[in-house]
This record gives structure tokens, C-alpha cells and sequence, in this order.
């Protein structure tokens, strides 16, 4: 039998699974006999959960291989798939988690589904913005349609077939699939069987993954991503853009401060990148001058390298790094946004969280941006033109963005002296997201803390606003704030956190 697609590590039935499998299936530990026909009682060890469905299960490690059924278990087999109902206990984080690291090449991608819900799966999956670089081509037929496809054109880099036939007939497709794929081609199965035996053997005919029907969207992506991972692919970081709703709503002191909290109360280690390249304010918050900054890694994005990197970007504190704008106005700073995309990919392998702060105006390289960004955080003020904005903004990352979390919302500068507002409650429901949070107008201390070219936690650490940023920065972050024991006191000596609970109101 000819083997054309991607070779695995899978030798015998009774192989390891290899390391480049994307979740941990764990194996039950049965003393005494073992009746191939009873299904396992297997209790998942303490603190493991049901993974959403990864495609594939346990099975029983007993099944019986007779003559003529190609490694299948034996009739009347009970694995232990059927009382999983399809879900792997697994180790490995969800398929949003492993979709959110996918970076797909430019290749072309052909997809043959039969169900209708996997021809809308692969559709969404296409349009998904980590897909952006591929081109994906959707043909109903299965590989019967595969196969009659490729008797008279090559092959592409990857082909994701499906085929609900019990697994003797699987195999067979597969086999006629199998000799007319061009050396290198790799192949993704969808199924209707959730069986370990059958999995190994589709391992063994080259077949890169399977997968069982029904599948999502984010489980393909990653399952994609997964087969064309490089090991040797530099760290990138997690991207967080802000943007305002409209001008003079505070998203760069969102940012900034935001930032800070995530570098000096979590921390993290946070580069700041400040696109507002005439009138950017990055350098004026954080009392720098710096003579190169973000304009210049914008103007030779194909020369950066870490070391050029570094020279560039000004170090604020020990784990907040800047990379200032110019702000000046002798340029008239007309730059692609393939320059915008490749200085930003390149900032995000210096430190796990990028903060993009980016101008309130509309081009190109924006929408770009605030597409491929990993969160986005709009900032908005109680009123209408902010309301109408911020849903023109929601509403087009939604659609850019169908397989990701909504942006966040803030509302910034709530509770000016004799302004009508909007309430927060009234201003979420008109665009479908409720604020993740609220804060406080104080132009005092935000006054204070701009002319001093300081962070708010360092101009006024008790205050409101201070705490605002430190529970949006654990929002952003998706990290906890560390307890640290009071200044002066050993760790144990200071009240119990429950000491306000039962504290009697005067």
C-alpha cells in the first residue's frame, strides 16, 4: 500500500503516543484480568477534568486484533469512548487556549466535509484571523470528492477529509485517498468513531490527526496550527491593544497605567508600544526623552533583531520597557501596515505582555491591528459619541474576530461635575457587552500625576483610579495579583482579610 502523507512516529498498535501530540491521553491502571468485552470503570485522578473534545479517548488496552479487521476491535468491543461520550480526560488546556498560540503559514488548505455543521465549522475556521495567511477552498463530498479531485490535480499542503462510515470503510477511503496525495501532503480525518485502535491505525497509513464529529471551529484551527508548529519558532508574547472610542477618552492613560500595574503589582515583564506617532504621550507619562523609539523601528522593520530591539526601547522600571513615539509633526508618517504588523510581531518576542496604545483615527494599518491583537480593550467615555463609536468599533472587531472573546469596554472618566451621562448598565446594553469596568473621574490626581510624568499607582496608590488599574490589569493579563505581606510587618502579623466582614457599621 503507498503511504504519501506525512510520516508519524506510530509503529505498532502499542506505540507511545509521541511529544508533538497536543493533549495527554492517561491510560487507566487495572490490576487482575482483563475482559476485552467489559467496558473500564476508570476514575480520572483528583483534579482532572473532562477537556472539551479533542477527538480522541481511551481505550482498552485489551482489544483484540483478529484476521482481516486491520487492527479494529473485535465485535461486540465496549470502549471505554462510549462512556466518555466522546470527551478525552485530559491534561492539555482547552481548545480556545491552544487556538489562541496558532500562527498558520501561508498554504493553501482543501476541505471535503460531509456534514453540514463540519462544512460551517471549516468556513468559520477560514475566516478566523489566524487563519488570515492561508487560503482554504470548502467542497462537500468527503473523500469519495477527494479522490475524484486528485485523480486530475495536485494535491495542496494539507487536505481535511471527512467520512461517517463505520471504520472498515474509513480505512478503505483512506487507502484510495492515500495513492493519489502527493509525497509530503498532510491529511487531517474527521470521523464518526471514537476509538483509540482505529486512531493507530490511521497513524500508521501517515495521517497527520484525527478528529471526531462533531468538531468547532477553534478545535480545527489548533489541530491545524498544531502540524505546522516549528519547535524552533521564537517566544512570541500575548498582544493587548487599546484604543478610545473617541478622542480625548483616555485609552493612552488606560494603557499606560494599565501597563504599569502589570509590571510593578503583577509582575510581568510589559513593553509599551505607542503608535501615535505625531502625538504620542507615552514618553511625557513616563518623564522620558528617548532619541530613537518606535518611528525608527517602523522605518527598517526588515533589519530588526533583538539586539536592535534593545537599543531602541527605554527601560522604564525593571520590567516595564518603552517604546516611545516621536511626536512630532516634520513627518508626514505614511508607513504600511505590513511595516505595523512585522515591528509588532517582532516586540512581541521581547516580553509576555505587548501593550499596543493606539491613536483614535481610522486606517489600514488600524483595523489590521486591532484584528490580529490577542485582546482589545476599548476605552470609552459616558456619551453618546462615545456610544455610537464604541459600537461601530464592537461590532467590526466581531466580525473580523468571529471565533474570539468580545473586546473589553471600559468607561473612563465617570462622575464629571454637572455632565449628563449615560449609565454604565444602560451604555452596555445598547452594545451587547456590559463594562468590565468603571473609573472614577478625578482630574486632581490624574492632573497631578501627568504633570509629574507619573502612574497613578505611584501618584496616588490609594485611590480608586490606582485600584481600577490593578483589577484591569489582572483582567488583561488573566494573572492574580501577588499577597505580599504588609511593609514592617512579619508575614502572619497583619489583620485577617476577614476582619472587615464582621466589623460592626457606625
Amino acid at each position: 500500500m503507498s503511504n504519501a502523507f506525512a510520516p508519524r512516529a506510530f509503529d505498532t498498535v502499542d506505540d507511545e503516543f509521541d511529544a508533538d501530540l497536543d493533549f495527554v491521553v492517561v491510560e487507566p491502571t487495572l490490576d487482575g484480568d482483563i475482559n476485552p468485552r467489559e467496558p473500564l470503570q476508570f476514575t480520572p485522578p483528583a483534579g482532572m477534568v473532562p477537556a472539551p473534545q479533542t477527538g480522541m479517548v481511551v481505550s482498552h488496552p485489551g482489544a483484540a486484533v483478529g484476521p482481516g479487521q486491520a487492527g479494529l476491535p473485535a465485535a461486540g468491543y465496549n470502549p471505554v469512548g462510549d462512556m466518555v461520550a466522546g470527551a478525552a480526560m485530559a491534561l492539555a488546556p482547552s481548545a480556545a487556549a491552544m487556538a489562541a498560540e496558532v500562527n498558520v503559514p501561508r498554504i493553501a488548505i482543501h476541505v471535503f466535509g460531509e456534514r453540514q455543521d463540519t462544512l460551517a465549522a471549516a468556513e468559520r475556521a477560514g475566516q478566523d484571523r489566524r487563519m488570515s495567511r492561508a487560503t482554504t477552498q470548502i467542497r462537500i463530498g468527503g473523500i469519495p470528492a477527494a479522490v475524484e479531485a486528485y485523480s486530475h490535480e495536485p494535491t495542496p499542503p494539507l487536505i481535511v477529509v471527512e467520512c461517517l462510515q463505520d471504520p472498515q470503510t474509513l480505512l478503505w477511503q483512506v487507502d484510495r485517498l492515500a495513492e493519489c496525495c502527493d509525497a509530503g501532503t498532510k491529511v487531517v480525518v474527521i470521523g464518526a468513531t471514537n476509538d483509540i485502535i482505529l486512531f493507530r491505525e490511521l497513524m500508521k497509513r501517515g495521517v497527520s490527526e484525527y478528529m471526531v464529529a462533531p468538531v468547532q471551529p477553534l478545535q480545527l484551527i489548533a489541530a491545524i496550527g498544531g502540524l505546522f508548529s516549528d519547535p524552533a519558532q521564537p517566544f512570541v508574547g500575548r498582544s493587548i491593544a487599546f484604543v478610545g472610542a473617541r478622542g480625548g477618552a483616555g485609552s493612552s492613560s488606560v494603557a499606560h497605567n494599565t501597563a504599569y500595574a502589570m509590571s510593578e503589582k503583577i509582575g510581568a515583564n510589559t513593553v509599551i508600544v505607542d503608535y501615535d506617532l505625531p502625538f504620542g504621550t507615552a514618553g511625557l507619562d513616563f518623564n522620558q526623552d528617548p532619541l530613537s523609539g518606535v518611528a525608527d523601528a517602523l522605518g527598517q522593520p526588515d533589519r530588526l533583531d533583538p539586539v536592535l530591539l534593545d537599543r531602541m526601547m527605554v527601560r522604564c522600571t525593571d520590567k516595564l520597557s518603552l517604546f516611545a513615539a516621536p511626536a512630532t509633526l516634520d513627518t508626514d508618517w505614511e508607513i504600511s501596515a505590513d511595516a505595523f504588523e512585522e515591528v509588532t510581531t517582532q516586540i512581541r518576542g521581547t516580553a509576555p505582555f505587548v501593550v499596543l496604545d493606539l491613536p483614535h483615527l481610522w486606517s489600514g494599518w488600524m483595523r489590521k491591528t486591532l484584528i490580529a491583537a490577542d485582546e482589545v480593550v476599548v476605552v470609552a467615555t459616558p456619551d453618546l459619541a462615545s456610544l455610537r463609536n464604541a459600537k461601530n468599533m464592537i461590532d467590526l472587531i466581531r466580525s473580523g474576530r468571529p471565533n474570539d472573546a468580545p473586546p473589553r469596554l471600559v468607561l473612563n472618566q465617570v462622575g464629571v461635575p454637572g455632565r449628563p451621562e449615560i449609565p454604565a448598565k444602560d451604555f452596555g446594553a445598547a452594545l451587547g457587552i456590559h463594562p468590565c469596568l468603571s473609573i472614577p473621574f478625578d482630574a486632581k490626581l490624574f492632573g497631578a500625576a501627568a504633570n509629574n510624568g507619573q502612574m497613578i499607582l505611584d501618584a496616588g496608590a490609594k485611590s480608586k483610579s490606582a485600584e481600577a488599574f490593578q483589577t484591569l490589569a489582572q483582567i488583561v493579563s488573566r494573572r492574580e495579583m501577588p499577597l505580599l505581606a504588609a511593609p514592617g510587618k512579619a508575614k502572619g502579623e497583619g489583620k485577617s482579610i476577614f476582619a472587615n466582614l464582621f466589623k460592626k457599621k457606625t
